[in-house]
């Protein structure tokens, strides 16, 4: 009954990246390189947080929740593809096709709103540092995170709310490597001008709106950090360069899938690529070989494990 309300589609093909065995081979390749990479830079990340009593602080606990964030961003999408380039078998079921939608727009949301809160963390601990345990206290943290993860719940079943009642009767092949609003809409049997305005309007705006307030608040910092103390300038914009490199790689694709959301060339699906497998690599990178904290707690905890195992 409830596929029967859905869609006559009862699965969906889809076309990936290339239709060249020899291209899939050299993707297949290189996408499983970046998943393990992901993978590990990402549990390395949550590791050393979790465990390093040094590192138990309101910025290492926004960055260790947006490294697992990233690595549920990528593994939403990436093995499924990495299955589908071995085996060549392209489909996804109408269900897992709704379900992947669902869960990537409540991820989605969830990671705007943590870079919001860690702007706002790098905020305080810039312009006001005698004032940050005090404003952005353990219990804010939680509430943020908290705050971030219902945010992301919200707008993901707003956006599943638009196409539950849409009627699907073929064609059935989506020209990427997996599902989206964009795509999914596209292959409905019904009107959908008013609906790709709502996917615009909602997630198209959202990520504009997001993208600018982050770009406007590092803006703000600096000049805020330029007025009071020249010689913390540079020091500030090292700082907030690592942000901002992960914000633009980060809304780039959004806003292009989103806010033209229906493109006559297929580009959309290759920078889908810096969301799934460039950014995530990169947040571990920038956010651990950068920091001294971050080395020196792998450092005690590498030191810790071995001598464990001299122990044993």
């Amino acid at each position: 009954m409830y596929e029967a309300n859905y869609s006559e589609v009862s699965e969906f093909v889809f076309l990936g990246l290339s239709t060249s065995r020899p291209v899939q081979h050299v993707l297949l390749t290189f996408s499983t390189v970046f998943y393990v990479t992901i993978v590990l830079g990402n549990l390395l990340v949550v590791f050393t947080v979790t465990f390093d009593s040094h590192l138990h602080s309101p910025m290492y606990f926004l960055l260790a929740n947006l490294s697992f964030m990233d690595l549920c961003f990528s593994t939403l999408t990436v093995p499924k593809m990495i299955s589908d380039l071995y085996s060549g078998q392209n489909t996804i079921s109408f269900q897992g096709c709704v379900i992947q939608i669902f869960v990537l727009h409540v991820l989605g949301g969830s990671e705007m709103v943590l870079l919001i809160a860690m702007a706002l963390d790098r905020y305080v601990a810039i312009c006001k540092p005698l004032h940050y345990l005090t404003i952005v206290s353990p219990c804010m943290c939680i509430w943020l995170l908290v705050g971030a993860w219902l945010i992301g719940l919200i707008h993901a079943v707003t956006q599943v709310a638009f196409i539950v009642h849409l009627h699907f009767c073929g064609p059935s092949e989506i020209d990427s490597f997996y599902c989206d609003l964009p795509w999914f809409i596209k292959l409905a049997c019904t009107d959908t001008y008013k609906l790709e305005f709502m996917v615009t309007a909602n997630s198209g705006f959202i990520s504009m709106g997001t993208f600018f307030l982050l770009i406007f608040s590092y803006i703000f910092i600096l000049v805020t950090v330029w007025k009071h103390s020249s010689g913390g300038l540079s020091k500030a914009l090292s700082t907030l360069s690592a942000h901002v490199t992960v914000v633009v790689l980060f809304f780039g694709p959004c806003i292009f899938v989103y806010v033209w959301p229906f493109p006559t060339v297929p580009v959309d699906k290759f920078l889908a690529l810096l969301d799934f497998m460039i950014t995530p690599i990169l947040n571990p990178a920038i956010y651990t070989l950068r920091n001294k904290d971050m080395k020196m707690a792998m450092r005690r905890l590498s030191s810790q494990l071995l001598s464990l195992r001299k122990i044993s």
